[in-house]
Protein backbone atom coordinates (compact mmCIF):
# COMPACT_ATOMS: atom_id res chain seq x y z
CA UNK A 1 0.00 0.00 0.00
CA UNK A 2 1.60 3.39 -0.95
CA UNK A 3 0.13 6.88 0.14
CA UNK A 4 1.97 10.30 -1.18
CA UNK A 5 1.84 13.64 -1.16
CA UNK A 6 1.21 15.01 -4.69
CA UNK A 7 -0.09 17.94 -6.66
CA UNK A 8 -3.59 17.10 -8.82
CA UNK A 9 -4.98 18.99 -12.52
CA UNK A 10 -3.25 22.26 -10.62
CA UNK A 11 -4.17 21.95 -6.76
CA UNK A 12 -1.40 21.45 -4.49
CA UNK A 13 -2.16 19.40 -1.36
CA UNK A 14 -3.47 15.98 -2.60
CA UNK A 15 -2.48 12.12 -1.48
CA UNK A 16 -2.63 9.54 -4.09
CA UNK A 17 -3.55 6.17 -2.15
CA UNK A 18 -2.54 2.90 -4.22
CA UNK A 19 -2.12 -1.02 -4.26
CA UNK A 20 -0.93 -1.83 -7.66
CA UNK A 21 -4.33 -2.72 -8.77
CA UNK A 22 -5.79 0.64 -8.27
CA UNK A 23 -5.59 4.07 -6.95
CA UNK A 24 -7.21 7.02 -5.47
CA UNK A 25 -6.87 10.87 -5.23
CA UNK A 26 -8.00 12.57 -2.22
CA UNK A 27 -7.65 16.28 -1.93
CA UNK A 28 -7.09 17.76 1.91
CA UNK A 29 -6.56 21.42 0.57
CA UNK A 30 -10.42 21.81 0.54
CA UNK A 31 -13.23 19.40 1.07
CA UNK A 32 -13.17 16.49 2.51
CA UNK A 33 -13.42 14.95 -1.53
CA UNK A 34 -12.05 12.46 -3.96
CA UNK A 35 -11.24 13.41 -6.82
CA UNK A 36 -10.08 10.45 -8.98
CA UNK A 37 -10.53 6.70 -8.39
CA UNK A 38 -9.27 4.25 -11.36
CA UNK A 39 -7.76 0.81 -12.09
CA UNK A 40 -3.92 1.31 -12.49
CA UNK A 41 -2.89 2.81 -15.79
CA UNK A 42 -7.11 3.25 -16.68
CA UNK A 43 -9.23 6.15 -16.88
CA UNK A 44 -10.51 8.51 -13.57
CA UNK A 45 -13.96 7.20 -13.52
CA UNK A 46 -14.93 10.81 -11.83
CA UNK A 47 -15.88 14.20 -13.44
CA UNK A 48 -13.20 16.90 -12.46
CA UNK A 49 -14.36 20.66 -12.89
CA UNK A 50 -10.85 21.90 -14.42
CA UNK A 51 -12.17 25.51 -14.35
CA UNK A 52 -13.98 25.66 -10.82
CA UNK A 53 -10.68 24.27 -10.01
CA UNK A 54 -8.40 26.79 -11.51
CA UNK A 55 -10.47 29.50 -9.38
CA UNK A 56 -11.17 28.23 -5.61
CA UNK A 57 -13.70 31.27 -3.97
CA UNK A 58 -13.57 30.58 -0.22
CA UNK A 59 -17.18 32.14 0.77
CA UNK A 60 -18.89 30.19 -2.44
CA UNK A 61 -19.81 26.85 -2.77
CA UNK A 62 -18.63 24.83 -5.88
CA UNK A 63 -18.83 21.21 -6.51
CA UNK A 64 -15.39 20.71 -8.14
CA UNK A 65 -16.12 16.91 -9.40
CA UNK A 66 -15.34 14.04 -7.78
CA UNK A 67 -16.53 12.45 -4.52
CA UNK A 68 -18.16 14.11 -1.68
CA UNK A 69 -20.49 14.43 1.57
CA UNK A 70 -23.32 16.44 1.91
CA UNK A 71 -26.30 16.39 4.08
CA UNK A 72 -29.97 16.21 2.81
CA UNK A 73 -32.55 17.34 2.45
CA UNK A 74 -31.36 19.98 -0.01
CA UNK A 75 -32.11 23.25 1.45
CA UNK A 76 -30.63 26.59 0.98
CA UNK A 77 -28.10 27.67 2.10
CA UNK A 78 -27.78 24.87 4.50
CA UNK A 79 -26.97 22.37 2.27
CA UNK A 80 -24.73 24.45 0.36
CA UNK A 81 -21.28 25.38 2.48
CA UNK A 82 -18.32 26.43 0.89
CA UNK A 83 -16.43 23.75 2.01
CA UNK A 84 -13.07 25.42 1.30
CA UNK A 85 -10.89 25.27 4.50
CA UNK A 86 -8.25 22.66 4.89
CA UNK A 87 -8.84 19.05 5.40
CA UNK A 88 -6.60 17.21 8.53
CA UNK A 89 -5.96 13.55 7.70
CA UNK A 90 -4.46 10.34 9.53
CA UNK A 91 -3.03 7.10 8.13
CA UNK A 92 -2.70 4.19 9.75
CA UNK A 93 -1.58 1.98 7.60
CA UNK A 94 -4.58 0.85 6.46
CA UNK A 95 -7.71 3.57 6.96
CA UNK A 96 -7.37 7.06 5.91
CA UNK A 97 -9.34 9.13 8.13
CA UNK A 98 -10.25 12.66 6.35
CA UNK A 99 -11.45 15.74 9.28
CA UNK A 100 -12.82 18.43 8.59
CA UNK A 101 -13.73 21.74 10.40
CA UNK A 102 -17.14 22.51 12.16
CA UNK A 103 -19.20 24.18 9.62
CA UNK A 104 -19.40 27.68 10.88
CA UNK A 105 -23.40 28.08 9.66
CA UNK A 106 -24.71 24.95 10.45
CA UNK A 107 -22.71 23.49 13.41
CA UNK A 108 -22.28 20.19 11.86
CA UNK A 109 -18.74 18.19 10.82
CA UNK A 110 -17.62 15.74 8.37
CA UNK A 111 -15.49 12.24 8.22
CA UNK A 112 -14.69 10.19 5.80
CA UNK A 113 -12.74 7.01 6.50
CA UNK A 114 -11.30 5.55 3.13
CA UNK A 115 -9.94 1.97 3.29
CA UNK A 116 -8.31 0.63 -0.12
CA UNK A 117 -8.27 -3.54 -0.12
CA UNK A 118 -4.78 -4.43 -0.53
CA UNK A 119 -5.49 -6.16 -3.87
CA UNK A 120 -8.14 -5.39 -6.15
CA UNK A 121 -9.98 -2.57 -6.77
CA UNK A 122 -12.39 -2.51 -3.84
CA UNK A 123 -12.66 1.01 -1.68
CA UNK A 124 -14.46 0.61 1.24
CA UNK A 125 -15.86 4.38 2.86
CA UNK A 126 -17.28 5.65 5.78
CA UNK A 127 -18.66 8.44 6.35
CA UNK A 128 -19.80 10.18 9.02
CA UNK A 129 -21.19 13.49 9.73
CA UNK A 130 -21.46 15.09 13.78
CA UNK A 131 -23.88 17.39 15.33
CA UNK A 132 -22.10 20.04 17.34
CA UNK A 133 -25.08 22.07 17.95
CA UNK A 134 -26.95 21.83 21.50
CA UNK A 135 -29.80 20.87 19.77
CA UNK A 136 -30.97 17.67 18.00
CA UNK A 137 -30.49 18.61 14.37
CA UNK A 138 -32.52 16.17 11.48
CA UNK A 139 -30.42 15.09 8.58
CA UNK A 140 -29.68 12.40 6.45
CA UNK A 141 -25.47 11.83 5.36
CA UNK A 142 -25.18 12.12 1.43
CA UNK A 143 -22.62 10.81 -0.48
CA UNK A 144 -22.19 11.70 -3.85
CA UNK A 145 -20.40 10.69 -6.71
CA UNK A 146 -19.83 12.96 -9.84
CA UNK A 147 -19.08 10.24 -13.00
CA UNK A 148 -17.19 11.58 -15.72
CA UNK A 149 -19.30 11.74 -19.05
CA UNK A 150 -19.86 9.60 -22.18
CA UNK A 151 -21.11 6.37 -19.70
CA UNK A 152 -24.51 5.11 -18.80
CA UNK A 153 -26.36 4.46 -15.03
CA UNK A 154 -27.52 0.83 -14.51
CA UNK A 155 -30.03 0.76 -11.30
CA UNK A 156 -31.71 -2.50 -10.73
CA UNK A 157 -35.48 -3.18 -10.65
CA UNK A 158 -37.47 -4.90 -8.23
CA UNK A 159 -37.96 -8.48 -8.86
CA UNK A 160 -41.09 -9.39 -10.93
CA UNK A 161 -43.92 -10.65 -8.92
CA UNK A 162 -47.68 -11.38 -10.38
CA UNK A 163 -50.34 -9.15 -9.60
CA UNK A 164 -52.69 -11.71 -7.35
CA UNK A 165 -53.89 -13.38 -4.14
CA UNK A 166 -52.81 -16.65 -4.99
CA UNK A 167 -48.63 -17.78 -3.31
CA UNK A 168 -46.48 -16.26 -5.14
CA UNK A 169 -48.45 -13.31 -6.02
CA UNK A 170 -49.02 -9.79 -4.65
CA UNK A 171 -51.26 -6.41 -4.29
CA UNK A 172 -48.26 -5.38 -2.23
CA UNK A 173 -46.22 -2.21 -4.25
CA UNK A 174 -42.33 -2.69 -4.88
CA UNK A 175 -41.03 0.50 -3.76
CA UNK A 176 -41.00 4.57 -4.29
CA UNK A 177 -39.30 6.13 -7.65
CA UNK A 178 -39.28 9.75 -6.81
CA UNK A 179 -39.45 12.35 -10.00
CA UNK A 180 -38.60 15.94 -9.39
CA UNK A 181 -40.23 19.15 -11.08
CA UNK A 182 -38.22 19.28 -13.50
CA UNK A 183 -37.82 15.22 -14.75
CA UNK A 184 -38.82 14.15 -17.81
CA UNK A 185 -39.63 10.56 -18.67
CA UNK A 186 -39.69 10.37 -22.28
CA UNK A 187 -36.21 12.03 -22.29
CA UNK A 188 -34.33 9.58 -24.79
CA UNK A 189 -31.07 9.16 -22.10
CA UNK A 190 -33.55 7.14 -20.04
CA UNK A 191 -34.19 3.32 -20.40
CA UNK A 192 -36.92 1.80 -18.43
CA UNK A 193 -36.44 -1.73 -18.52
CA UNK A 194 -38.16 -4.90 -16.78
CA UNK A 195 -35.04 -5.58 -15.00
CA UNK A 196 -33.07 -2.06 -14.61
CA UNK A 197 -33.62 1.37 -15.23
CA UNK A 198 -30.59 3.05 -17.65
CA UNK A 199 -29.68 6.64 -17.84
CA UNK A 200 -27.40 7.84 -20.13
CA UNK A 201 -24.99 10.83 -19.59
CA UNK A 202 -25.11 12.06 -23.30
CA UNK A 203 -23.94 16.20 -24.10
CA UNK A 204 -26.65 16.26 -26.91
CA UNK A 205 -29.29 17.09 -24.23
CA UNK A 206 -28.91 20.48 -23.00
CA UNK A 207 -31.62 19.39 -20.40
CA UNK A 208 -31.02 18.29 -16.13
CA UNK A 209 -32.55 14.97 -15.38
CA UNK A 210 -33.19 13.66 -12.12
CA UNK A 211 -34.65 10.51 -10.49
CA UNK A 212 -34.30 8.93 -7.04
CA UNK A 213 -35.96 5.67 -5.85
CA UNK A 214 -35.40 3.15 -2.69
CA UNK A 215 -32.92 0.86 -4.21
CA UNK A 216 -33.62 -2.23 -1.86
CA UNK A 217 -31.10 -4.51 -3.13
CA UNK A 218 -28.04 -1.18 -1.83
CA UNK A 219 -26.05 -0.90 -5.56
CA UNK A 220 -26.19 1.13 -8.68
CA UNK A 221 -23.50 0.77 -11.34
CA UNK A 222 -21.92 3.16 -14.34
CA UNK A 223 -20.22 1.55 -17.40
CA UNK A 224 -17.91 3.71 -19.10
CA UNK A 225 -15.31 3.08 -21.62
CA UNK A 226 -15.11 -0.88 -21.09
CA UNK A 227 -15.33 -0.65 -17.51
CA UNK A 228 -17.65 -0.94 -14.63
CA UNK A 229 -17.88 1.66 -11.57
CA UNK A 230 -20.32 -0.43 -8.92
CA UNK A 231 -21.03 1.40 -5.92
CA UNK A 232 -22.67 0.00 -2.68
CA UNK A 233 -25.04 1.19 -0.32
CA UNK A 234 -27.01 0.28 2.79
CA UNK A 235 -30.86 0.06 3.11
CA UNK A 236 -32.58 -0.47 6.43
CA UNK A 237 -36.29 -1.77 6.34
CA UNK A 238 -38.98 0.51 8.08
CA UNK A 239 -36.43 3.54 8.23
CA UNK A 240 -37.45 6.74 6.94
CA UNK A 241 -35.53 8.08 3.90
CA UNK A 242 -35.32 11.64 2.60
CA UNK A 243 -36.89 13.04 -0.67
CA UNK A 244 -40.43 10.47 -0.56
CA UNK A 245 -38.30 7.60 0.45
CA UNK A 246 -35.09 7.21 -1.34
CA UNK A 247 -31.75 5.85 -0.65
CA UNK A 248 -30.14 6.55 -3.73
CA UNK A 249 -30.77 9.56 -6.43
CA UNK A 250 -29.05 10.36 -10.10
CA UNK A 251 -28.77 13.07 -11.59
CA UNK A 252 -27.18 14.13 -15.26
CA UNK A 253 -26.99 17.17 -17.41
CA UNK A 254 -24.14 18.04 -20.12
CA UNK A 255 -20.69 17.37 -18.84
CA UNK A 256 -21.34 14.33 -15.94
CA UNK A 257 -23.84 12.25 -14.28
CA UNK A 258 -24.19 11.56 -10.59
CA UNK A 259 -24.71 8.28 -8.60
CA UNK A 260 -25.78 9.60 -4.59
CA UNK A 261 -26.37 7.32 -1.66
CA UNK A 262 -28.28 8.83 1.38
CA UNK A 263 -28.88 7.48 4.68
CA UNK A 264 -31.92 7.10 6.81
CA UNK A 265 -33.35 10.96 7.85
CA UNK A 266 -33.71 10.84 11.62
CA UNK A 267 -32.77 13.75 14.38
CA UNK A 268 -29.16 13.03 15.56
CA UNK A 269 -28.62 14.31 19.32
CA UNK A 270 -25.91 17.05 20.27
CA UNK A 271 -22.10 15.18 19.72
CA UNK A 272 -23.60 12.11 18.01
CA UNK A 273 -23.10 11.37 14.47
CA UNK A 274 -25.56 9.83 11.90
CA UNK A 275 -23.60 7.44 9.12
CA UNK A 276 -23.61 6.29 5.94
CA UNK A 277 -21.05 3.30 3.98
CA UNK A 278 -20.09 2.80 0.60
CA UNK A 279 -17.95 0.33 -0.46
CA UNK A 280 -16.57 0.51 -4.60
CA UNK A 281 -15.25 -1.48 -7.61
CA UNK A 282 -14.06 -1.25 -10.89
CA UNK A 283 -14.88 -4.31 -13.13
CA UNK A 284 -14.23 -5.18 -16.94
CA UNK A 285 -17.85 -4.42 -18.78
CA UNK A 286 -18.87 -5.41 -22.46
CA UNK A 287 -21.63 -2.58 -23.43
CA UNK A 288 -24.86 -4.10 -24.75
CA UNK A 289 -28.85 -3.17 -24.83
CA UNK A 290 -29.67 -6.39 -23.64
CA UNK A 291 -30.59 -6.56 -19.95
CA UNK A 292 -30.30 -10.62 -19.75
CA UNK A 293 -26.70 -10.01 -20.87
CA UNK A 294 -26.73 -7.16 -18.17
CA UNK A 295 -27.48 -9.25 -15.89
CA UNK A 296 -25.38 -11.83 -16.67
CA UNK A 297 -22.29 -9.30 -16.13
CA UNK A 298 -23.05 -7.88 -13.04
CA UNK A 299 -24.20 -11.19 -11.50
CA UNK A 300 -27.93 -9.72 -10.39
Amino acid sequence: MELETISYRGWDHCLRLANGDAELVISTGLGPRILAYRRSGGANFMKNFDDEMADVRQDEWRSYGGHRLWHAPEVWPRTYYPDTEPVEYAWDGKILRLSCAEEATTGLRKEIDIELAATGTEVRLHHRIYNGNPWAAAFSPWCLTVMAPGGELIVPQEPYVPHGKEAGESFDYARPLVLWQFTKMADPRFTWGDRFIRMRQDDRYGSKQKFGALVKAGWAAYALGGELFRKRFGYEPGAVYPDGGCNAEFFTMPGFLEIESLGPLAPVEPGACACQDESWTITGFTPTGDEAEIAAQLNA
